[in-house]
């Protein structure tokens, strides 16, 4: 199948990209290479994925249409998928512009193109922060989520609403999925398996917020990756609706949209996360403990029953051995 796919040079996109190439589909990746962190770990998860001759990179902002209109002409696409974003929860405090102008102006340009080629299936990008300030844990996709902690969360949950608007009117096939706290080889050096990992190795402190208090439900890269390839096939219809007493399908009665986590369900305390990183690294850290941070949630943990029930896949890689493939690639790069 012939995909666009926004986001290649970064972190989730490079690997859903190299995926797709090893099994022999044709790629068109777009990206801004955008300075918010090292532009050569970009440039070289791009260099990677160009050793395919089917892969065809696109340098542009999302909010440029003609760039991104070009990258659609060229990849003549069966399947759209939109990685591309402004991320970041911390960073959303800085520069809110930013995500204003990349997660909503750019995801209008990617529905405006989905709305013109018609692609069989879109599907979107979205994450476990719009869960925001709901307290019921774990989080399901049919709960409240209106509520976000900061303008990321608020620019990923209104992505969802304009889509589902769109999906609507205009008939696009679409599947927003949320992720959960994703990690492994390739990661962005903001994320905190990087940050710690890079300290602790260099004899730095790490900074633990919450004073160690929160638990997240990491989603190994590996298991994200398959859990997007099978959604692919998962096309948004009445065809597919799952009917269960247990699960609730967010397919909408008025429109090809559903909303799907990808996440585990297996919520790990941050100390432990710390703890297994100093096992892996046979070295203790200097911890440097804080408060919570504006916009920070205690807890994330997915239901992933809807993805369960629609693909027959659920994320299984342990923490212990995702954090050891991450520090095996660490190693060998750093």
């Amino acid at each position: 199948m012939r995909y666009l796919i926004t986001g290649t040079a970064g972190f989730i996109g490079f690997h859903l990209a190299k995926r797709l190439l090893d099994e022999g589909h044709f790629v068109v990746g777009f990206d801004g290479m955008t300075p918010y962190y090292d532009v050569k770990l970009k440039e070289k998860r791009t260099a990677i994925l160009a050793r395919s001759n089917g892969f065809k990179f696109v340098t542009g902002m999302l909010e440029d249409k003609a760039a991104l209109d070009h990258a659609a002409e060229l990849a003549e696409p069966d399947v759209i998928v939109h990685l591309a974003a402004q991320a970041g929860v911390r960073y959303s405090l800085e520069n809110p512009r930013s995500y204003v102008d990349s997660n909503l102006t750019g995801s209008f340009n990617v529905l405006e193109l989905a709305r013109n080629l018609q692609p069989k299936h879109l599907l979107l990008a979205s994450t476990s922060s719009v869960y925001g300030a709901n307290e019921k844990i774990p989080f399901a996709e049919s709960d409240k989520a209106d509520e976000q902690m900061t303008i990321y969360a608020a620019t990923k949950k209104s992505m969802e609403l304009m889509a589902q608007s769109y999906a609507h009117l205009f008939n696009v096939p679409t599947t927003a999925f949320r992720f959960f706290t994703v990690y492994g080889p390739w990661g962005r050096p903001d994320m905190a398996l990087f940050k710690f990992v890079d300290a602790i190795r260099n004899d730095r402190p790490i900074e633990i917020y919450g004073e160690g208090k929160m638990s997240r439900d990491f989603t190994y890269i590996g298991d994200l990756v398959e859990g997007i390839v099978r959604l692919i096939g998962v096309i948004p219809s009445e065809k597919n609706r799952v009917v269960s007493d247990t699960v609730i399908d967010t397919l909408s009665k008025n429109a090809p949209f559903r909303v799907v986590n990808i996440g585990g369900g297996q919520p790990v305390g941050l100390m432990t996360f710390v703890e297994t990183i100093e096992t892996m690294l046979g070295k203790k850290a200097i911890r440097k403990m804080l408060p919570m941070q504006p916009g920070d949630v205690h807890n994330t943990y997915a239901v992933p029953d809807l993805l369960v029930a629609l693909t027959g896949f659920k994320p299984r890689i342990e923490v212990d051995e995702g954090v050891r493939r991450f520090v095996e690639w660490y190693q060998e790069n750093y």
